[in-house]
């Protein structure tokens, strides 16, 4: 197995310990249950302390003020920080809020927007979304109907985005619209939207499979938007958008493999303490068999990911390889997941324990960031019209 650097170890040792000594005391205090919303305050008070410990931007290359590890090394560090077993895992790292979703943007953002955007997010001062999905937009995300149409000095963008994670507790959002200029679609272009601009409205009155508290939807009505907002050329913000989804592809990989090993090792740890018909219900091979199943299907998930990390920090394509994780762990990591609860019986039923949690969110996998089909298609066109 391929194995993440001095440099990640220490850091993943310190994220432990984080977690160990200050989330899950902060869990405790505040009462927080697998699957409930965290309040905005401790999400954003949780965001300034990880970055005061170099946690929120480690994402982020050296020269931008992150850690500059491989993507071997991000992988590694992902995955401990969710089988750390912290339902706030996600902030430690800024993946819903920060830094990993804009860092790619300081390439082609202005100087002023640099200033009072991406700074900001990287200091944990503003949080940050990606709006893109709308209602009749998801795997065919060139159809969004959002538009923006240039007013002087200003675009107009009306429209409504869908299921927007981070949206609601988010002050920026990087949203994507057509842009319009003399009554003539332009093609699909990037913005710097303020949400808490006039004719903005955030509705997350709805929860998803995971819970609530994380995903809204964004509803423009002639929001007044700055020529100066627009990241990068008219018309380039698909390209812009769909320029890292291979590594993002990869990168959603090593959550599910964290998810997948943390509900393994609840299941290990019931298993062993759960007793029936005097004795531990690991001593009967209809489970143990499930676990030992687990645990196989884990290794060969974590093996492809960790082998196309590798090939894509040695200077390879893995644009067919990222589907293939993307596909694979999604839906492996799920059926691992599955038999999680199965091992725990009635206890993984119950709203608030982590088991039920994970599967609920694990099933989200298969289709955030491109679902299983889409991955599909992804694949077949690579092997077949490479």
């Amino acid at each position: 197995m391929i194995q993440p650097s001095e440099k990640a170890q220490a850091l993943i040792e310190r994220i432990k310990a984080f977690v160990n000594d200050e989330i899950k005391p902060l869990e405790q205090r505040e009462g927080l249950q697998w699957g409930e919303a965290p309040p905005k305050a401790l999400l954003r008070d949780l965001w300034k302390r990880s970055c005061e410990q170099g946690f929120y931007n480690v994402m982020l290359p050296a020269e931008l003020g992150g850690a500059g590890l491989s993507v071997v090394d991000l992988c590694a560090v992902k995955e401990a920080t969710v089988l750390s077993g912290t339902q706030l895992a996600p902030h430690i790292l800024g993946e819903l809020s920060g830094p990993p979703r804009i860092g790619h943007l300081f390439k082609v953002a202005s100087e002023l927007q640099i200033e009072q955007f991406l700074q900001p997010v990287c200091r944990a001062d503003k949080a940050v979304c990606f709006a893109l999905t709308e209602s009749d937009a998801g795997s065919d995300a060139s159809a969004l109907k959002t538009t923006a149409v240039r007013d002087g000095d200003h675009y107009l963008l009306s429209g409504s985005k869908r299921y927007i994670s981070g949206a609601s507790y988010a002050d920026i959002a990087v949203l994507l619209a057509q842009t319009e200029s003399d009554g003539k679609p332009g093609g699909i272009s990037a913005f710097f939207v303020d949400l808490h601009a006039p004719g903005v409205t955030v509705k997350d009155d709805y929860g998803v499979m995971s819970g609530k508290g994380s995903h809204g939807d964004i509803v423009l009505d002639n929001v007044k938007v700055p020529v100066a907002n627009l990241i990068g050329e008219e018309g380039q913000g698909f390209k812009l958008a769909m320029g890292r989804i291979t590594l993002n592809r990869l990168l959603h990989c090593p959550t599910m493999l964290g998810m997948a090993g943390l509900a393994l090792e609840l299941s290990i740890q019931h298993a062993r303490s759960r007793s029936q018909f005097g004795k531990p219900i690991a001593m009967f091979q209809a489970v143990n068999h499930m676990i030992a199943d687990m645990a196989t299907e884990l290794t060969a998930a974590r093996s492809l990911v960790y082998t196309s990390a590798a090939q894509y920090d040695a200077g390879g394509d893995i644009r067919t390889q990222a589907s293939m994780c993307k596909l694979f762990v999604s839906e492996t990591c799920f059926s691992i997941i599955d038999r999680a609860v199965q091992v725990h019986g009635g206890a993984g039923l119950i709203q608030g324990h982590p088991v039920e949690l994970l599967f609920r969110a694990s099933r989200m996998m298969r289709i955030l960031t491109g679902t299983s089909e889409i991955q599909r298609n992804t694949i077949a066109k690579g092997i077949l019209m490479p």
